[in-house]
């Protein structure tokens, strides 16, 4: 999955006053009173680089509270003369683009439901063309890859290289402990394809709560995202969207003075040497486990070449259970996560049936 994305460095565009980029501010902007005291608040932690309200808010259903609108601009720019702090806002379509630029806005982001419309980045591009504004982008609502790199794509090609992404978790029908899944190896998979993209990590839509954002906002730092976006509020109990994933400024400073931001490339060369041995003893057990994997496989084409001329089905499901019994008890023997090796062995078997079937179809060549 190839891409042509030209970024420049996070730290172009934001003044970071710690190792990671803090943005931070209401899930709303309620009144001018509200914001503006969130907003002192906020700056008073000096750990806070930029500060974030929505305006326009896309609910799920109608009904419920739906931003303040371009009144909520004026109250961001009071806040933002009187803080120093830059802001940032969501937009959904280009007249909200329109607004934010005419109100001097510092950061645009799209939010995930517009991230999941192609014909809504597109439009928020095209109001974007010409303009030299950080944009991020939130990862869609469902876990697709592809979508988040196209919305990208088309941010870019309008012209915008100050560009980030946003890592806010996934819907999933399963009920868990967070609002929506992390799903980290999305995002890893994402600064794969674009090793020089920045991620921000917004652990307040992941957890759903707040009780889960110092986890989760340590878990994003260790896997080396370059910022934080949290939702904080002057009093959470009362706020009128999502009072249960908002912090006071005391809690956010809270949680980022216990963060523990690690170097991604030490330049320790006795921690270099011994890296590099660790890593190349995982190549070797890598390259064994690929072998051993082919020659699995070639006994998998025995066994469907036989049950072939036997007339005997593919998918023998008591074959299956003692699979997975047998090798779930040895992983937890071993100490492995027994939900890894499930996982590990179910894709296995996925593979394998598909090659006893691809040779089911074919016929038999014995004379």
């Amino acid at each position: 999955m190839k891409t042509d994305l030209k970024v420049n460095p996070l730290s172009q565009w934001i003044q970071t006053k710690g190792d990671i980029a803090i943005i931070a501010g209401p899930c709303s902007a309620e009144t001018e009173e509200q914001l503006l005291a969130t907003a002192r608040l906020l700056a008073q932690t000096g750990k806070v680089d930029v500060l974030r309200a929505g305006i326009w808010k896309p609910r799920t259903r109608p009904g419920e509270f739906e931003g303040i609108g371009k009144e909520g601009l004026t109250w961001l720019n009071k806040a933002k003369k009187e803080t120093g702090l830059p802001i940032a806002v969501e937009v959904a379509n280009a007249k909200h683009v329109e607004e934010s630029l005419a109100a001097g806005v510092d950061i645009l982001w799209v939010g995930a439901r517009s991230t999941v419309n192609p014909f809504t980045v597109q439009e928020i591009a095209d109001a974007l063309q010409g303009v030299d504004i950080p944009v991020m982008v939130k990862n869609p609502v469902n876990p697709d890859l592809s979508l988040w790199m196209g919305a990208l794509e088309r941010i870019n090609r309008a012209g915008v290289t100050k560009l980030a992404a946003i890592h806010r978790g996934f819907s999933s029908f399963e009920k868990t402990a967070f609002r929506n899944e992390p799903m980290w190896d999305l995002a890893i998979a994402l600064k794969t394809h674009i090793p020089e993209l920045p991620i921000i990590c917004d652990p307040s839509h992941i957890c759903g709560t707040r009780d889960l954002i110092s986890y989760i906002s340590q878990r994003a730092i260790d896997l080396d995202m370059q910022g934080l976006m949290i939702e904080a509020h002057i009093d959470p109990s009362i706020a009128w969207t999502d009072a249960k994933q908002q912090v006071t400024p005391a809690v956010l400073s809270d949680i980022v003075a216990h963060l523990t931001v690690r170097k991604s490339d030490p330049k320790n060369v006795e921690f270099a040497d011994k890296l590099t041995e660790l890593r190349r003893q995982i190549d070797k057990l890598d390259d064994l486990m690929v072998q051993k994997m082919a020659e699995r496989m070639a006994l998998v084409e025995k066994i469907g070449e036989y049950k072939r001329d036997n007339n005997v089905t593919v998918f023998q499901v008591n074959r299956w259970d003692e699979i997975l019994q047998k090798r779930t008890s040895y992983a937890k023997a071993l100490k492995l996560d027994v939900h890894f090796v499930e996982k590990m062995f179910e894709l296995i078997h996925s593979e394998s049936i598909r090659m006893q079937t691809e040779i089911m179809n074919q016929p038999n060549q014995a004379v």
